[in-house]
């Protein structure tokens, strides 16, 4: 019997688990997928709001802000790349400039610091390549970019090392509601639980509604996305918005922590939690819309383009707390955007209905810290050859357009929570991420798993179940 089980380790889930960490419990994690942070948390802008766009009174007002302010100590904490590099909401149309301003004053109701509105001339100097168009813009200098998945991983592997259990590729198929808790049937097998979270992104609809007679309605929301190559990777400094609309904050153009370009989302309700597609129309839409805020859009240096889900509701706010007709059952569904910038906050809420349900008591021996993967890229030329002379795997590159050596790749395998799959290695040490996305070091990065895994070369995945790379041989060895 556990006493609290979470469903989904997006970045939900593995902040309530690392909060809960810190006490004594018997914390559990299930997770349909192979790996941490497959859902909505790989596919997403990977910004850190302000907070102005929220609409006060919502849980998303009340929480954005403080989690923005939370970031840096838990970048240094948990090892992962953050920038507060502030943000712009361009005005197009000097009649829009009260609603501009309207922004600013919902900021500053929300509890954002330092926001102001800059005039053509200042904004221009700020940012050059940005759209002649553009008449004004707010600025917020709290605005931030991380990388989602990074912090996923940080998250997880501190409430693994805290005592949280981790139970990959188990779908929730059941749950029953019992005198001492919730029996949770799955592909796998029965877990019990006293208390049980519903973190399940775009199914968390599905898993309130299986223990709930007030049903809930999640509406996968379609995000396209196109990246572009570092070498444009400076083209702007700051995250830039357009004065949002009723499907959302518009298409961005924003850096990115690991120094690639980003564009998108367009926001396409559809039917299909699964539907992952990119549409030409989807991207051709994006990239227009985003030539609205720069000067020129550098189409010749797009490397990928990706789509994301969101787990929009009607009610248009975070669903968070205790379900009234299943007690020990509490939601946090409906997390879409600001949901990444608001995660450790709604760890640190839902860990306290949890507290004061069942009165733990706190560990005396938590510790907070963990280490991520040395990135050789970023080491001086005296920390690189310490590292190769201490661990000689670093000193041989593996994926030539980001420099990952075998030693970083090594490290994600064996490290808590490590990576089984080519996308496992691609989103923890980034090989396969640059200009010619795998094209030269998948098969590298594939010998590599087979093994340190101890697997056959025909069953390494690029993301779990079915996406095997390799069949067979096409020849017999002579």
């Amino acid at each position: 019997m556990h006493d609290v089980l979470i469903i989904g380790a997006g970045i939900t889930g593995v902040s309530i688990a690392r909060e809960l960490s810190r006490y004594d419990l018997k914390v559990c994690v299930l997770e349909k997928e192979i790996d941490i942070a497959m859902g909505t948390t790989k596919a997403n802008s990977a910004i850190v709001h302000a907070g102005f766009d929220a609409k006060p009174g919502t849980l998303k007002a009340k929480l954005n802000a403080l989690g923005n302010s939370m970031f840096d100590q838990l970048s240094k904490d948990l090892d992962f790349h953050y920038r507060q590099n502030g943000s712009l909401v361009l005005c197009f149309d000097e009649n829009d400039l009260d609603h501009l301003n309207q922004l600013l004053q919902q900021g500053e109701q929300n509890g954002v610091q330092g926001l102001m509105i800059l005039d053509k001339a200042a904004l221009i100097e700020m940012e050059p390549n940005l759209s002649d168009g553009a008449v004004a813009a707010l600025y917020a200098p709290t605005g931030g970019i991380v990388c989602p998945y990074e912090m996923a991983f940080g998250m997880a592997e501190n409430a693994y090392s805290n005592g949280v259990e981790f139970y990959f590729e188990n779908k929730v198929l059941d749950i029953k509601k019992s005198n001492a808790g919730f029996t949770i049937k799955t592909n796998k097998g029965t877990y019990e639980s006293k208390l049980v979270i519903n973190a399940a992104g775009v199914h968390s609809d599905e898993m309130n509604n299986l223990v709930s007679d007030s049903k809930l309605s999640i509406i996968p929301r379609r995000g396209e996305y196109c990246v572009f190559d570092k070498e444009v990777g400076s083209y702007v400094d700051k995250t830039i918005f357009q004065l949002p609309t009723k499907l959302g904050k518009g298409v961005l153009v924003t850096p990115t922590v690991d120094g690639n370009l980003l564009v998108g989302p367009n926001a396409v309700d559809i039917n299909d939690k699964d539907d992952l597609t990119t549409t030409q129309s989807g991207l051709d839409d994006i990239l227009r819309r985003a030539s609205l805020s720069i000067k020129k859009m550098p189409s010749h240096a797009i490397i990928a383009s990706f789509t994301g889900l969101r787990a929009r509701t009607e009610a248009d706010d975070f669903i968070i707390g205790e379900v009234s007709d299943a007690k020990g059952f509490i939601n946090a569904a409906g997390i879409e955007s600001p949901g990444l910038t608001c995660s450790p906050v709604i760890g640190i809420m839902v860990k306290d209905m949890v507290v004061d349900m069942l009165k733990p008591q706190e560990k005396e021996c938590f510790n907070p810290i963990r280490k991520g993967i040395s990135r050789f890229t970023e080491l001086n030329d005296e920390d690189r050859q310490n590292l190769i002379e201490a661990n000689p795997a670093y000193g041989n590159v593996i994926c030539r357009c980001e420099t990952i050596t075998e030693g970083e790749i090594l490290s994600a395998i064996h490290r808590p929570l490590g990576a089984k799959t080519i996308d496992g290695i691609k989103r923890r040490t980034r090989a396969g991420s640059g200009r010619c996305q795998a094209g030269f070091c998948m098969t590298r990065v594939l010998d590599i798993l087979s093994r340190e895994l101890q697997i056959p070369r025909t069953e390494v995945t690029k993301f779990g179940g079915e996406s095997k790379l390799l069949v067979g041989k096409n020849k017999e060895d002579i």
